[in-house]
């Protein structure tokens, strides 16, 4: 016999498991283009939810302090998305050569599983063609295609991210690049299509019982549930959600499962290509982290205290010192970044820079070969290696490591706390 705590329990499992297709219609909602660059817009009607997808947006330059939708940002890289609809059929991916450049193109299905990418770790920087299909399509593959991707679903977001070095000539080089990224059908013709995306994008609230059915329920008509994943959704009722949602995503929004790194250091996720049974990880990264991609493409440790688990203050002088050969291990690249604790953003600062790494410009190492940055919110003066850090008030830094090696993906890496220093 079915209990009302044991009801309640099945349905709460039943928002868990369901809520990154929730969460990833909206982020469609959110970033797919309201106009096409030819056909015009998607609706003359201002408030119309109608968008185009398999069309690639861009962002032409690096994101500073003055930007404020995203939280937690990079300030290494452009991005390039796109949604793609393979409700009707596959579609071809053009990408250009990139030469010797970092760039990825991630592809996450509807329930967040980052499954497969193109780019510089997997298929090279050569000019390529890719084949994206679903999972009912099936014929030739036609000439020209170089790789061939299967999605899981008829839903998928691609993440796009191609390195740049400066917001100036750099930039303007990487634009180049982006504007030669298309998206068609087999045939050459324009893939982009309009959808429906009934959902407002703009909103982040919990949403209401009826909208998260319908959108859920809208989702699944394409996106079946993972192989192997059952799914027991249809019990669910309105009052139900309705009592539940609330909590779930309050809930999802406190926890944290940081994976301890040492020395202060922690990974927020980590994922390879596949969330498995872990329903509720998956949950919470896609409330808190959505988009994020893979380790084997790049992981993202993070410190928010020093050597002695004190807060980092801006009002206090901190060392990250990296011995001789024991820097961080990466295919691509690496970065460190600070952010505001108050708001997760980047801090303006007198020398414009956000981020440092192995990139940086007359980057100096000591004379046994130790690599210290210095963070702190004043100049430490000629020679240092100086990241500025916000003048009052609590921060953090994330190093990013693209491409990471071995040592860092099995945790074998030793992080260096940081020292407070004066």
């Amino acid at each position: 016999m079915t209990t009302p705590d044991s009801s309640e329990a099945h349905a709460r499992a039943a928002v868990v498991q369901t809520l990154p297709l929730f969460e990833m219609m909206r982020m469609r909602a959110a970033t797919t283009a309201r106009r096409h660059p030819v056909r015009g817009f998607a609706s003359p009607e201002r408030d119309s939810t109608l968008r185009w997808v398999n069309q690639f947006t861009h962002t032409h330059r690096r994101i500073g302090p003055d930007d404020r939708e995203v939280v937690s940002p990079n300030n290494d890289t452009v991005f390039s998305n796109a949604w793609l609809d393979l409700s009707a059929g596959p579609v071809v991916i053009d990408s250009p050569d990139m030469g010797e450049r970092y760039w990825s193109l991630g592809l996450l299905d509807a329930w967040t599983n980052p499954f497969a990418y193109i780019g510089r770790r997997t298929t090279g920087n050569r000019p390529q063609r890719t084949l994206v299909h679903g999972p009912r399509w099936s014929g030739p593959t036609p000439p020209g295609i170089t790789h061939t991707v299967a999605a899981p679903g008829s839903d998928v977001w691609l993440i796009g991210r191609i390195l740049v070095d400066d917001d100036g000539p750099d930039a303007e080089r990487v634009r180049a690049l982006q504007l030669q990224l298309r998206i068609t059908r087999p045939d050459g013709s324009d893939a982009a299509m309009r959808v429906d995306t009934a959902l407002d994008g703009r909103s982040t609230q919990v949403p209401s019982a009826a909208l998260y059915q319908l959108t859920v329920q809208a989702a699944l008509q394409g996106n079946p549930p993972p192989a192997g994943e059952s799914l027991a959704w249809n019990d669910v009722d309105a009052d139900q959600l309705a009592h539940l949602l609330p909590q779930v995503y309050e809930e999802l929004r406190r926890q944290e499962q940081p994976h301890a790194l040492g020395g202060g250091w922690a990974i927020a996720l980590a994922v390879r290509t596949h969330w498995g049974s872990d329903h509720r990880t998956r949950a919470r990264v896609a409330r808190n982290f959505i988009g994020a991609l893979g380790m084997d493409e790049a992981m993202y440790p993070t410190a928010e205290v020093d050597a002695d688990g004190r807060p980092l203050d801006g009002a206090q002088a901190y060392e990250l010192r990296f011995l001789p050969g024991q820097g961080p291990k990466v295919g691509a690249f690496w970065s460190l970044t600070v952010y505001r604790r108050s708001d997760c953003l980047l801090v303006a600062n007198p020398i414009g820079r956000h981020s440092i790494g192995d990139r940086t410009p007359s980057l100096r190492y000591e004379s046994d070969g130790s690599l210290v940055i210095r963070m702190q919110a004043t100049d430490p003066g000629d020679g240092a290696n100086w990241l500025p850090t916000p003048a009052d008030g609590l921060f953090y830094v994330v190093l990013r490591l693209y491409q990471p090696h071995i040592d860092h993906l099995e945790n074998r890496f030793r992080y260096p706390p940081l020292q407070r220093i004066g």
